[in-house]
């Protein structure tokens, strides 16, 4: 054989052999897979976006390092030029010391010169490669590999390293793909060889699985190629100005990086630094990302960044990471029921060469990254219709493993995007963003951009406005034609000088009669405000129109000139029949849409304003059918536009749900100082007037100069309400100062101010400060604090005597228990407190606030701190707490009565940390005891850095509410008031303080060298922390190595991985004393490479049992599990066996499967719970996994008693057979399986399947199931035995809970 020429063609020279991947980065890809252990494996597999699919199949896999190194080369994350990515993730998930590693073998094996890489393009052809590269070693078994290596020429010790493999058929893949017999576009060496083996079989199926990877490749190509075409179109034209038309822009040249917040798992909002951060901020949440903002705040914009950034493979963007990328305007989607029809319609050319089934298959590709954006949903016309593709979508109903990104309004968040889902909201341009973007894309010269923000800082409603990118845009570019711009002082103003200017725009282009009849257009349009109106309003929004329709509506002419002027755009979409084939059916059709739906809202709100008080009907309808928060401009245009519909659109908001909001948006629209306006403003401040810190700044003034004109007509005014917006006070003019930069002014006819603060605390200057503002509101007799602490006492010479002479009242909390007196300049308490005061986690800033006050001014006997010391301040002498709001200590006279402090905190207390709550404890003078709970204190500090006052007032600190350990300040060292039981258990249910007394126990007994017979960690294990040599228990809370114990008993549930093992072995390395360990209710792996076992266990002679009964060791030698009774000829797995009995037993089958010991017969009585489709293991009802067995010969599958199969689980049990590659049969009772159309046949196993309802038994011949008697099962008669099965177990608890879920 070796002389055949189909030999010498396959294996051909040696440099021949090693042409597709050189040998260098071979030798880096193997150190690799020495150092990825399974957390790490899974971290990346996240970071970098691996479908689900893939990351189960990696988490399952034999061999999980080798097969995350194929797939990282397939997608691009190592290659032989550039390993970038891998090492950006490795440093993004925190594995630094790895990251270091692989970096220095990129020198070493591939000569990489950081910051030199070459970076690859993106390979499809890779990435379905890798995908065939698994499918083939699924297929090869191992007398084929044997056989394939003696053809091939491998050398003897590399056929021994294949062989001793864990998975010896990845391995083989991979040296065929390193030699040159397997390459992506070519595999007729391999296809030879197995050909000469006579393996004709399996040669034909691997070179179908090849030809469906090429299949693949070439669509996926062409598929991805057509989407960059039609999304280049998107991204290339952007109109930064509707009727700019000569000048298009690439989306990149005109994108500024806009404001954006992201809400965090409490529903706070924080600050994100950039859109590129969305996926890495919202990892481990919901797939579904939504970005939120108001109109006009460049929501479509960063849509199109983000398929710029995909389509250029832009490298430092995540968004280039997809395989695939959808762009759809849901615009455009009404009545299209499909994803698939709407990527035809859209999105695909003309002459498309993709099939739709080959988009079909794409889509629902598990292995394919793919991201789908969905714009702007609230112009989605079917948005109220209950069951859309779109819907089905965001509700994970369909393609559960792509990821969807949503952009839609603040007010129309869609119902399907739950808690789960990640939010993200635009804030828009602060004064850097605007000069940033008109220095990129309206003038570089530095006098002109002066020029420009200096016009706009000179009138701060229009600063305020262009907040808004759209406005801002706009603004900019008409500035720079503009010398001089209109002082606009509403958005209706400005919006209206905006088309102004485009209609001027065309009208100099002109003269004569052609000008008059421009401006007669401009003038009249009110076939357009009732289009838009009714577009807005209907059952459904409609923002596209046929081209012909239009122009029938409205007249060519008038048609003409709102597309030149670019407020009407055009687009050619796919006009084709349902159902048709694309050649036969293809039409195209032009459908107009507004430059943007602000201008849709603009001409709605004309017709609006225009018949609001004369057709009261249709107002009344329109209210009904249109929630102001949806189309906030409509309303807030219209009463810009007529000041006479004003006052009943303003009537009508201000009943909303935080109307009052919107009512003050409404008002200033009216640029007049009308008695309307003033009729409005005394309705608004009759109320509380809140000045929120998220309501933007234009609003934010608005309401400010409602306020003033409220008070320059001398209308009361009931309350402000600064939430959260207070940043200080200038003194000197007595104005208060917003976080905004926004300014108030004493306010002569406020009755009342409320500044509501989130934790913190009030300085003397500032509350001086606030003093002086109030003095200045002669009618103000009433100032309240919330969230903040005050001062326990302010000179009163610094107090304006106007207040104590107006006896303006001070309450220092909304419960009013806390006061601040004028006259002594004093706190007061108003409640005597109670015998324990709790400061806890779950305190609002408020209730914090005011019991921190409370001890400051009166005394108690118990203090309970829980979850929120941070550190001591020694020059205030305070306690600062986790919300920022420090007590003091010392200097509060009445504080200082408190008799006992509890501490209630989360893990390891250190030994600063300590000294600082002792520090607390010293300026409390009547302090004579401190208790923990829940958290470790070091075991001994040096006695130096405790103050001696605590011991000679005989402070005791004890470290446990039971009492079982207390730390002696005389000593410096904790404890054990108790004696440890010779077996000390932390289990999962222990409570976090029983955990932290069992720990710091045996930690005494350590320090202490006290013999611990033997720690039982009952379900409590997490990790191992290699940086602190301590085992993380689930908990949070961390086990230091105990050295006195002498025996680890490991009790878990599931399959343990080989880190998990190792992790526990390193546990054990730090407890000297220990020589034996036991593992109780888990399933260890077969084998650990030797390399990864510290060798210091072997000389310890560690012993390493597996189950209770000894039936199982693990050689730390050897680094394999060996079972010491022989097996039985049938191996039964029971549903009433213990957890610790059916791991004991799947361990001794994985041992003999591994030593290739023949297992005749295994018979799974009621265990089996369900099957992966993936087929790598059977779950059992212990929640156990048995693995497949290479050397099975029988299965035997009872499952309770009644059961209905689904197809997932008999899809699973199948591929389960087909992975058992010596099985025989397979037989399956007393349940009943699904119909299938055609089930799977197993080449060399006989299928048996007995319902045990006196139907007999039938076997699986050529994908039907035939009868004992000879007949085939039909549809109709597997539908007689469902009823006659159900009949038979009608008593089965199955059948019980089948029936009563029906009911």
């Amino acid at each position: 054989m070796a002389d055949s020429p189909s030999t010498h063609e396959a294996t051909g020279s040696e440099g021949q052999q090693r042409k597709s991947t050189p040998p260098a980065f071979w030798r880096f890809k193997i150190a690799l897979s020495t150092i990825l252990t399974i957390k790490v494996i899974l971290e990346l597999a996240v970071t970098f976006g691996y479908p689900n699919a893939l990351v189960d199949e990696l988490q399952g896999a034999s061999d999980s390092a080798l097969l995350m190194v194929m797939v990282m080369e397939g997608r691009g994350q190592i290659h032989p030029t550039d390993i970038s990515p891998l090492l950006g993730a490795l440093e993004d998930t925190g594995h630094h010391g790895i990251a270091t590693d692989v970096r220095a073998w990129s020198l070493e094996y591939l000569d990489i010169i950081p910051g030199n890489e070459q970076k690859p393009k993106k390979s499809l052809e890779l990435s379905s490669f890798g995908r065939f590269k698994i499918a083939l070693s699924t297929a090869l078994r191992e007398q084929t590999i044997q056989n394939l290596g003696a053809i091939f020429d491998y050398p003897r010790a590399l056929m021994d390293e294949i062989r001793n493999a864990k998975n010896s058929a990845l391995l083989m893949t991979m040296h065929m793909e390193e030699r040159g017999q397997i390459q992506p576009a070519d595999i007729s060496p391999l296809l030879t060889a197995l050909k000469d083996l006579r393996l004709h079989g399996v040669a034909s199926d691997v070179e179908g699985q090849f030809n469906e990877h090429l299949r693949i490749t070439g669509k996926m190509a062409a598929f991805i190629e057509e989407l960059k075409e039609t999304c280049h179109t998107l991204y290339d034209k952007i109109q930064p100005i509707p009727y700019i038309k000569e000048k298009l822009y690439s989306v990149d040249k005109v994108f500024i990086e806009v404001g954006i917040e992201y809400c965090d798992s409490r529903g706070s909002w924080k600050t994100l630094s950039s859109y590129r951060g969305i996926f890495s901020v919202a990892k481990g949440t919901s797939r579904i990302q939504v970005i939120e903002g108001d109109p006009g705040y460049g929501k479509s914009t960063l849509a199109l960044q983000l398929v710029y950034d995909w389509c250029n493979e832009v490298s430092d963007s995540p968004f280039c990471k997809p395989d695939i990328l959808i762009f759809l305007n849901l615009r455009q989607l009404g009545g299209i029921t499909s994803i698939i029809d709407a990527i035809e319609q859209f999105l695909l050319p003309r002459d498309s060469s993709v099939k739709r089934l080959d988009v079909e298959h794409l889509l629902n590709d598990r292995d394919i990254r793919i991201l789908v954006i969905f714009d702007a949903y609230d112009e989605y016309p079917d948005q109220h219709i209950g069951d859309t593709f779109v819907t089905q979508i965001l509700e994970e109903k369909m393609l559960r493993h792509v990821d969807v990104l949503l952009t839609t309004r603040s007010s129309c968040i869609p119902p399907a995007c739950g808690s789960r889902t990640g939010r993200f909201r635009l804030t828009g341009f602060d004064e850097g963003a605007r000069e940033q973007y008109v220095r990129k894309a309206v003038t570089g010269d530095d006098e002109e951009v002066q020029r420009i923000l200096e016009q706009l800082n000179t009138n701060p409603i229009l600063r305020d406005i262009c907040q808004a990118p759209l406005f801002s845009v706009m603004y900019a570019h008409v500035a720079h034609e503009e010398e001089e711009f209109h002082n606009v002082r509403s958005v209706t103003g400005f919006f209206e000088y905006m088309i102004d200017c485009f209609h001027s725009h065309a009208q100099n282009k002109v003269s004569g009669g052609k000008r008059k009849q421009l401006q007669m257009f401009a003038d009249n349009h009110h076939a357009l405000d009732k289009l838009a109106f009714d577009s807005l309003t209907g059952a459904n929004q409609q923002l596209l129109w046929d081209k012909k329709v239009v122009i029938k509506k409205f007249g060519a002419e008038f048609y003409g000139l709102y597309t030149d002027i670019g407020i009407l755009v055009e687009e050619e979409v796919i006009n084709r029949s349902r159902g048709a084939k694309r050649a036969q059916s293809i039409q195209y059709r032009t459908e107009v849409h507004f430059y943007h739906k602000l201008f849709c809202e603009w001409f709605a709100a004309c017709h609006l304003a225009k018949r609001v008080t004369s057709f009261q009907a249709l107002f009344r309808n329109f209210c009904k059918r249109v929630n102001p928060y949806d189309l906030q401009f409509v309303y807030r245009f219209a009463c810009g536009i007529n000041p006479a519909a004003a006052k009943r659109i303003i009537n009508l908001v201000q009943k909303k749900p935080d109307g009052d909001k919107f009512a003050v948006l409404c008002a200033l629209e009216q640029e007049e100082n009308t008695e309307d306006v003033l009729s409005t403003v005394r309705d608004l401040v009759l109320r509380d007037v809140y000045i929120r810190e998220n309501d933007t700044r234009l609003l934010q003034r608005t309401t400010v100069q409602l306020l003033e004109l409220a008070s320059q007509k001398e209308v009361p005014i009931k309350c402000i309400d600064l939430d959260r917006t207070f940043e200080t006070v200038d003194k000197e003019l007595k104005n208060i100062v917003l976080k905004s930069g926004v300014v108030l002014r004493p306010i002569v006819s406020l009755q009342s101010l409320n500044i509501r603060m989130e934790t913190a605390t009030v300085s003397g200057q500032d509350l001086i400060g606030i003093f002086g503002f109030v003095g200045q509101c002669s009618n103000l007799m009433r100032l309240s604090f919330d969230g903040c602490v005050l001062p326990l006492s302010i000179p009163t010479e610094l107090i304006d005597d106007s207040l104590i002479t107006r006896d303006v009242k001070v309450s220092c909390c909304p419960d009013n228990n806390v006061l601040l007196n004028l006259r002594s300049g004093k706190l007061e308490s108003k409640t005597n407190l109670p015998g324990e005061v709790r400061i806890q986690n779950s305190d609002t800033a408020a209730s914090l606030a005011s019991k921190i006050m409370q001890l400051m001014v009166a005394s108690a006997d118990h203090a309970t701190v829980t979850e929120y010391i941070v550190t001591f301040d020694d020059t205030t002498s305070s306690m600062i707490l986790k919300l920022g709001i420090s007590p003091p200590g010392a200097s509060p006279p009445g504080a200082s009565s408190v008799k006992k402090l509890e501490v209630t905190e989360s893990g390891h207390i250190s030994e600063d940390r300590f000294v600082q709550v002792l520090a607390c404890v010293k300026a409390l003078e009547d302090i004579n005891e401190v208790v923990f709970h829940g958290c470790i204190l070091p075991v001994s500090i040096s006695t130096e850095r405790i103050d001696h006052s605590l011991i000679t007032r005989n402070v005791k600190v004890s470290c446990c509410a039971d009492n079982k350990v207390e730390f002696n300040l005389r000593s410096g060292k904790l404890k054990n008031n108790t004696e440890l039981p010779d077996d000390v258990c932390i289990r999962s249910s222990d409570t976090e303080a029983e955990q932290a007394s069992t720990i710091m126990q045996l930690m005494v007994a350590s320090a202490d060298k006290i013999p611990v017979t033997c720690l039982t960690l009952g379900g409590c294990i997490e990790e191992f922390d290699v940086t602190t040599s301590n085992m993380v228990l689930t908990s949070g809370l961390s086990l230091p190595g105990v050295s006195s114990v002498m025996k680890l008993k490991v009790t878990e549930s599931g399959n343990m991985s080989e880190d998990q093992c190792l992790q526990v072995l390193a546990f054990v390395k730090e407890c000297r004393d220990m020589n034996k360990v036991s593992f109780d209710g888990c399933v260890l792996p077969v084998s650990i490479p030797t390399e990864r076992i510290d060798h210091s266990l072997i000389t310890r002679n560690v012993k390493v049992s597996c189950c209770p009964d000894n039936n199982v060791l693990f050689n730390l030698r050897s680094g394999k599990l060996e079972s010491t009774p022989e097996l039985p000829d049938n191996v039964w797995i029971r549903s009433s066996d213990t957890v610790a009995e059916q791991a004991s037993t799947i361990m001794q089958l994985m041992v003999a499967s591994a030593d290739k010991n023949p297992i005749t017969e295994v018979s799974l009585v009621r265990s089996f719970s369900s099957a992966g489709s993936d087929g790598l293991s059977l779950v059992l009802n212990s929640g156990l996994c048995l693995p497949w067995l290479s050397s099975l010969q029988k299965l035997w599958i009872g499952p309770e008693w009644g059961r209905e199969v689904t197809v997932d689980e008999w899809t699973g049990i199948l591929n389960y057979a087909k992975h058992s590659q010596l099985l025989k049969r397979l037989w399956i009772a007393d349940c009943l399986l699904p119909w299938l159309d055609n089930n799977p046949n197993l080449a060399n196993t006989r299928v048996v399947w007995d319902p045990e309802c006196y139907d007999g038994i039938y076997t699986l011949q050529s994908g039907r199931w035939q009868h004992e008697d000879g007949h085939v099962l039909t549809r109709g008669a597997y539908a007689d035995l469902v009823t006659k099965f159900r009949e038979f177990w009608r008593d089965s608890d199955w059948q019980k809970q089948r029936r009563a879920e029906r009911e």
